[in-house]
C-alpha cells in the first residue's frame, strides 16, 4: 500500500478506511445506548485490572524491602511501583484488547479472552514484581542495607532472593489472570450485543417505524 494509493479518490484502500471509521462510529453510538453497567465495564474495566496491578507492585515492593532490610526512601520506592504498573496495564489492555475489540478487528472470542488473560498475567501481575527488583536493589546498594555479592554470584543471589517473593505473589498473579479473562469475556459479550443491535430488523412494522 502506497501513500498515493490511499489519497486517490474512491480508491479501494480509501473506501475500506472510510467503512472502518463508519463502523467504529456506529459501534460507539450503540455502546452509548447500552445500560450504564455495560458502558462502565467497557470504559473503565481496565482501571480495575490496573488497580490490582498497583497493589501487586506495592506488595512486591514491600517484600523486597523486608528481605533487603531497606528502611529508607519508602515513598520514593512505593510511588513508581503504584503509578507505573497502573499506567502500563491500562495502556497495554487498551491497545491489545479493548480498542481492537470495539473497532471490529477482534471478533474471535477465544482470541480476546486469551489476550485479556495474558495482559493480566504479564503486565498486571509479573511486570510489577520484576520491576520491584531493580528498584529495591538500587536502594539496597545505595544505603548498604544488605551485603551484596560480587558480579560472579550476582545472578544466583537475586534468583535466591526473588524465588520466595514470586511464590508469595503467585496468588496475586492468578487473580490478575482471572480478572483479565473475566474482563475480556464481559467486553466481548457486550460487543456481540452491539453487533446484534446493528443487524437490520426483519419485522415489517419495525422497518416502517
Amino acid at each position: 500500500m502506497t501513500g498515493r494509493e490511499f489519497f486517490e479518490l474512491d480508491s479501494p484502500v480509501q473506501r475500506l478506511y472510510l467503512e472502518r471509521i463508519k463502523r467504529m462510529e456506529i459501534i460507539q453510538k450503540l455502546l452509548s445506548e447500552l445500560p450504564k453497567a455495560d458502558q462502565n465495564i467497557c470504559s473503565h474495566g481496565s482501571y480495575f485490572l490496573a488497580g490490582n496491578s498497583s497493589l501487586c507492585g506495592l506488595t512486591a515492593n514491600n517484600y523486597f524491602r523486608k528481605i533487603l532490610n531497606v528502611r529508607k526512601a519508602a515513598i520514593a520506592s512505593a510511588l513508581p511501583m503504584a503509578v507505573i504498573p497502573f499506567l502500563s496495564t491500562v495502556a497495554v489492555y487498551e491497545v491489545f484488547v479493548r480498542e481492537p475489540l470495539f473497532a471490529g478487528e477482534l471478533n474471535c472470542e477465544v482470541c480476546a479472552v486469551v489476550r485479556g488473560g495474558l495482559v493480566g498475567a504479564v503486565v498486571g501481575g509479573l511486570y510489577p514484581i520484576i520491576m520491584a527488583l531493580p528498584v529495591n536493589a538500587s536502594l539496597a546498594a545505595r544505603y548498604a542495607s544488605s551485603p551484596l555479592p560480587g558480579r560472579e554470584n550476582l545472578l544466583r543471589f537475586w534468583l535466591t532472593v526473588s524465588q520466595p517473593i514470586f511464590r508469595k505473589m503467585s496468588f496475586g498473579v492468578l487473580i490478575q489472570v482471572l480478572t483479565g479473562l473475566y474482563l475480556a469475556t464481559k467486553q466481548h459479550g457486550i460487543y456481540i450485543k452491539i453487533l446484534e443491535n446493528m443487524k437490520p430488523s426483519r419485522d415489517p412494522e419495525e422497518l416502517q417505524a
